[in-house]
Order: structure tokens, then C-alpha cells, then sequence
């Protein structure tokens, strides 16, 4: 039976530079607000963590490095693309427009074996993680692009962060540049999706981490927590 994925270990690279401390306390005393328990408050859990939580199931159920692997050899690409778009679909992580890029985008039938070969890779490949990263961006950016601009950097990291919540983040950029701003770390952000940005997002988690677990109620299980905490900064419906 599939479960949801932990941290296995302490995220690494944190720096303390550029950040406020009062700014963190402000952060965290804003999430308590709408959540008094943190990430063990019931109404969080259902409103922010459920259904991501789902949803990283049941990918681990379909599209897990085992499942994925053999559809791969059996060549069923069209049935990764197709469980990936829908598992992802039933989350509120991608805008419309990006949902509607990406099945424009998947359509094709080079499109979606160059769409499920990539992700493998990126997901449970060999290699450096610098490395990875940049092959699948670079991926995306070959897909054909009909309706709207596909390479954004939802799109490039919702995945990870539904497959492998113990190790990638999702980057939903003004909500990520708010909540850094409000928390005191430089997010040094750039629009285009690129390794040495994604490293400063892993960074900025893993002091948000650091930080937030000196307090009981805000041990983290993963990365859904830590994003968790950052949308509560910086999205419409928790606006101050």
C-alpha cells in the first residue's frame, strides 16, 4: 500500500544570511492564525494537505519508479501522459491555462514519449540533480506549444513535487517571491525555470525548516508542508 512520502533526512545548504528573524516570527504567527495547531491543526490538513496528499498516493500507486519503469518497456507512453495530466488535475496546483498548455502539449505521440522518457529520468534517473533538472527543463521546452507559454515554473516543478514530496518543491513564483520578501530570505528569482533558482527555493525550505521545526506543532512530514506554509504567506486567500 502506497504512503505518503518523509523527509528522510535534513535538507542541506541552508544559509542564515538574509533573514529576518522577525519577519519569520511575523511568518509563523500569520500561519497560526487561520492554523493555532500548525501542521498538526486539523483544518489545515484537510484545507491545504489532503488533497495533495491524494493525489502524491495515488501517483506513487500509478506512476511510482516500479509502475513507471514498466510502462516505459511496454511503451505506453500515452499512458503516462495521460495519468500525469489527471492525477495532476485533480489538484488546484496548475492555472487553467497551464493545464490546458500541457494537454495541448502531450497530444502528440513524440510528444508524450518525450514527456514520459524526461520525467522518468528527472524523477528516479541517475545522475546530479543539477543535471537532471536542467534535461527536464529542457524537455518542456521541445514540447509544442499551441495555446499558451508551457515552460513555466509551476509546470516545471509540480511534478516532482506530486512524485517525490521528501525531495522537490513547487515553485508558484508570487506567492514563493511574497513569502520570501515577508520572511527575510533574498530570493534571488529569475522567470525562467533554472537549476541555480530551484536551489535557492530548496534553500529557502530548508531554512523554513530549521526554523519551524524549534516548535512541536510545526515538525515537518515534507515539502507539502513547507509550500503549505509559504501560500498561507503570500496567496490571495490569506491576504493580511
Amino acid at each position: 500500500m502506497a504512503r505518503p512520502a518523509s523527509l528522510s533526512s535534513p535538507l542541506t545548504g541552508a544559509r542564515a544570511s538574509n533573514v529576518s528573524y522577525l519577519g519569520a516570527a511575523r511568518c509563523r504567527r500569520k500561519f497560526e492564525l487561520y492554523y493555532p495547531e500548525g501542521f498538526r491543526d486539523e483544518t489545515y490538513l484537510v484545507a491545504e494537505r489532503s488533497s495533495r496528499e491524494r493525489a502524491h498516493l495515488e501517483w506513487q500507486a500509478e506512476l511510482g519508479p516500479v509502475a513507471l519503469r514498466k510502462l516505459l518497456a511496454r511503451g505506453e507512453f500515452r499512458s503516462i501522459a495521460d495519468a500525469a495530466v489527471r492525477i495532476e488535475s485533480r489538484t488546484n496546483l496548475l492555472s487553467s491555462f497551464e493545464k490546458m498548455a500541457l494537454r495541448d502539449a502531450l497530444k502528440s505521440t513524440a510528444g508524450a514519449r518525450l514527456f514520459a522518457h524526461e520525467l522518468y529520468a528527472f524523477l528516479y534517473g541517475r545522475g546530479a540533480p543539477a543535471t537532471r533538472f536542467a534535461d527536464w527543463v529542457q524537455a518542456l521546452a521541445e514540447l509544442p506549444s499551441q495555446r499558451s507559454r508551457l515552460l513555466t515554473w509551476p509546470v516545471a516543478t509540480v511534478f516532482g513535487f506530486l512524485a517525490r514530496p521528501d525531495r522537490h518543491m513547487l515553485l508558484k513564483p508570487r506567492v514563493t517571491r511574497k513569502a520570501a520578501q515577508d520572511y527575510g530570505f533574498n530570493f534571488r528569482y529569475k522567470s525562467t525555470p533554472s537549476w541555480p533558482v530551484y536551489q535557492e527555493l530548496l534553500t529557502f525550505a530548508a531554512i523554513l525548516r530549521r526554523d519551524l521545526e524549534r516548535r512541536s506543532t510545526f515538525r515537518v512530514r515534507d515539502l507539502m508542508d513547507l509550500q503549505s506554509f509559504i501560500w498561507v504567506q503570500g496567496a490571495p486567500e490569506y491576504a493580511d
